[in-house]
């Protein structure tokens, strides 16, 4: 990682197409910055490729499904190779959840959220681990969400691999730090994006986009470990977690949703 408080000049972000991804993108995106892109819409990714070389920045772009392990290694690499990485943002993710009054997601939705969610964001940092820890420098940041911490009763995959996210995150900075690779873990609550307006139902302390994208960047920038929002959404679900199960559960069984097919 650079040193804190110099900004990085090679970033890579999954999820670039909308929502934090793009913003985040479009936040980085200045002169002398190059900026690698990947996400699964082509057509959204050149939107978020174009407003970023108006603000100055360098981009390639790759139209990649972050499931899909081997294509996007390859990419990855070869992009390091090129521009050596200073920031990761592995933050593609999916959400899908039971259809009202439904008992069940079924497999292929549960299991398509875990392939993009848990195994994309590895998919994203594991090609890159090698070199990293081999320069002793690098920022690798992993959006999990505050699902992670107890998960919902209305979205189980997506909590299930959101804390996948978030414990596979805080395990490699225990690792890494010894290697000067530092790893900041994001765990977002309610914000707007395409994916929350799809959530139906409550959004307790729900923040607008410019709010989140303002609260990650600027954790990443200080080199914060944990960059945890909006507190008392974080604070209660952490009780939920900590209380009797059963009492736990029947407050998260009362935070009722569903969440709309994309």
């Amino acid at each position: 990682m650079a040193d804190r408080g110099t900004a990085p000049s090679t970033i890579v972000i999954t999820g670039a197409s909308s929502g934090l991804g793009a913003a985040l993108a479009v936040a980085y995106a200045a002169p002398g910055v190059t900026l690698g892109l990947v996400a699964r819409n082509e057509a959204r990714l050149a939107a978020t490729r174009d407003a970023c070389r108006a603000n100055g920045a360098t981009v390639e772009v790759g139209v990649f499904d972050v499931a899909d392990a081997a294509p996007l290694g390859d990419w990855l690499r070869g992009f390091d190779a090129q521009t050596p990485i200073d920031l990761v943002i592995a933050n593609a993710g999916v959400s899908a959840g039971p259809p009202p009054g439904a008992a069940a997601e079924g497999l292929a939705l549960a299991t398509r959220q875990v392939q993009t969610n848990l195994l994309g964001t590895m998919n994203t940092i594991e090609p890159l681990l090698p070199v990293l820890a081999a320069r002793r420098r690098g920022h690798l940041a992993v959006v999990a969400s505050l699902a992670g911490y107890r998960g919902l009763a209305y979205s189980p995959a997506y909590s299930a691999s959101k804390a996948g996210v978030r414990a596979y995150g805080e395990a490699l900075r225990a690792l890494l730090a010894p290697r000067g690779v530092a790893v900041s873990v994001v765990c977002p609550g309610f914000f707007s994006s395409p994916m929350t307006d799809r959530f139906i139902g409550a959004h307790p302390f729900r923040l607008s986009l410019d709010q989140a994208t303002r609260i990650v960047k600027r954790g990443l920038d200080r080199g914060k470990r944990r960059i945890v929002f909006p507190w008392p959404l974080a604070l209660g679900l952490r009780c939920a977690d900590l209380m009797p199960a059963a009492l736990g559960d029947l407050i998260i069984r009362n935070v009722h949703f569903h969440i709309e097919p994309p």
